[in-house]
């Protein structure tokens, strides 16, 4: 279980991973079982992009809308007939509810009896294996897989297979996106697979595609990472005219979506967060009438995408028209300007603008202002004790890459020439610890050899270990290898005192210390002994 939440974990963006939570929370309070499901868990285990969140509720997902709006999301629309919610999460993350649901068609060309239905009935009425797969984020079974139709084994094998026989005769949207899932992942449709769909192609099982399929099929394309290619797939197989009879590669600014694409991924790799979306479905769509484009946006079912198509061109001029003013006078202020505007707006504007101060405006912002960041002296402020955990730091660093911007700083001596006034004082020395007496007198008594008490340093008895100097000669010093430290010799008058006070007899004047007597040898047990001998001859006298 727990491997393939800790995949979900490390494949999904953070935004991507709040959004999970978030939903996670939602259902979690209403007690709604929810699955991640379809094409979310496809792309987690095969590693391709994970465009889009699809989540399954066993339940009616449009009485979440209250709790999920009070928690950031927005709803970009709905299904009645499906109950499917379209979402627009926390860091623009693109998300659906749908319920869990079985479909019976009772007859080719009309649309379904929806029912609700458990999780393994939802997942039976799916397209392919790849997309018949849940992830549940339920407590007691949070990371477990349900793949009744063996989906990963197919990943593994890069095929795509329909579920059952009749895949293509109850749902012909089904076909177009055969064509998209093999054109996108290159992955070949599975034997009898490939003759199912051949066979719906003969018999014109597609004249039966449903409006709200159209629609889905065509937002689709827009977020492709090669739509171009995609595009022209779909005409190859006569499915482009299924979504627009006037729809056609020769339709498409084939130049200004292959800019549009160079430019996503070089923002991308600053670490910007764009949705091409918009910008994507006007470049496929720039040589159609105003009327075709018109109708459609009318099918497609995720108006949040709708608008941003419509209005992409005007929010572009507002754009454009405000890097042509005062507001962006100086370097400083443009990179203030763009750092604030959505990014999708200066991905469509580095592609479209046709004022030159505006293109190299963005393209200043995009590449050689990046580089004035480098000049800012990282190792000169952590020595003037300018760092990060300063709270005006933030500040600090901004103002210096403003001015270096804008050329008010030219040099690395200047710079630290600006920052030395902002550097906080040093910490102040430790204080030098001072010994007392009693320490004294220890290690004055440790230099000399002799043992000390352990309760507050007093000296012991040290009357016959330690030398004494004579009272009628001087102390002298002795040399030592450590000058500044006076030899036992001279210490010793010093000492008497100390050992004076701490002896048992107090009053009395300590004995004086000599040399030691000098010891008479062990007698032998053979040996006579002398004295002995001398005072019995005495006797004998």
């Amino acid at each position: 279980m727990a491997d393939y939440i800790y995949t979900m974990e490390i494949r999904l963006t953070p935004d991507q991973l709040k959004g999970v939570n978030l939903v996670q929370d939602v259902a979690r309070a209403a007690e709604f079982i929810l699955y991640l499901t379809g094409g979310a868990i496809r792309d987690i285990i095969s590693g391709f992009t994970i465009r889009d969140l699809d989540f399954t509720v066993q339940g009616n997902p449009l009485k979440l809308q209250k709790e999920l709006e009070k928690a950031g999301a927005q709803i970009a629309g709905q299904d009645e007939d499906t109950r499917t919610l379209y979402l627009v999460l926390p860091g623009n993350v693109r998300a659906e509810i749908g319920m869990a649901r079985s479909e019976q068609y009772e007859k080719v060309g009309r649309p379904p009896v929806i029912t609700p239905a458990s999780i393994q009935e939802d997942l039976r009425r799916r397209d392919f294996t790849v997309n018949a797969m849940a992830l549940s984020l339920n407590e007691g079974s949070r990371g477990l897989l349900l793949d009744p139709f063996n989906g990963v084994a197919d990943i593994e094998a890069k095929l795509l297979r329909i579920l059952h026989n009749y895949a293509f005769v109850e749902d012909p949207s089904r076909l177009i996106r055969a064509t998209r899932f093999s054109t996108r992942f290159h992955w070949p449709l599975e034997e009898r697979t490939q003759q199912r769909y051949n066979a719906a192609k003969e018999n014109n099982y597609i004249e039966h595609v449903s409006r709200s399929a159209v629609g889905h099929e065509i937002a689709q394309l827009a977020h492709e990472d090669d739509p171009l290619n995609v595009l022209k797939a779909l005409e190859k197989e006569e499915w482009l005219k299924v979504l627009h009879p006037h729809w056609t590669s020769a339709k498409v600014d084939t130049n200004g979506l292959s800019q549009l694409m160079k430019t996503r991924q070089q923002m991308m790799d600053l670490g910007f967060t764009v949705d091409p979306s918009a910008a994507v479905m006007y470049f496929l769509t720039a040589r159609l009438p105003d009327k075709d484009i018109s109708d459609l946006r009318r099918v497609m079912p995720r108006k949040d995408l709708v608008e941003a198509w419509r209005d992409i061109e005007d929010h572009a001029k507002d754009l454009a028209k405000r890097l042509m003013g005062k507001e962006a006078a100086t370097p400083s202020r443009t990179w203030n300007l763009l750092s604030s505007a959505r990014p999708e707006m200066i991905l469509f504007l580095a592609v479209t603008a046709r004022q030159q101060t505006v293109a190299q405006k963005i393209k200043n912002f995009l590449t050689k202002w990046r580089d004035v960041k480098k000049r800012i002296p990282l190792p000169e402020m952590t020595e003037l004790l300018i760092t990060p955990q300063l709270p005006e730091y933030p500040k600090l660093a901004n103002d210096v890459f403003m001015l270096l911007l804008d050329g008010k700083l030219r040099s690395r001596t200047e710079t630290l020439k600006f920052l030395k006034p902002f550097a906080p004082p040093p910490p102040p020395p430790p204080p030098v610890p001072r010994r007392g007496r009693a320490k004294a007198a220890a290690a004055a008594a440790s230099a000399a050899g002799a043992p000390v008490s352990a309760k507050k340093g007093k000296v012991k008895n040290v009357v016959a270990s330690v030398p004494v100097a004579s009272a009628s000669a001087p102390a002298t010093h002795a040399k030592s290898p450590d000058a500044s430290r006076p030899t036992p010799r001279a210490v010793a008058p010093a000492l008497q005192k100390k050992i004076a006070k701490s002896s048992k007899h107090a009053g009395k004047s300590p004995r004086r210390v000599g040399k030691p007597k000098k010891k008479r040898p062990l007698r032998h047990p053979s040996k006579p002994k002398k004295a002995a001998g001398k005072k019995a001859e005495s006797r004998k006298r």
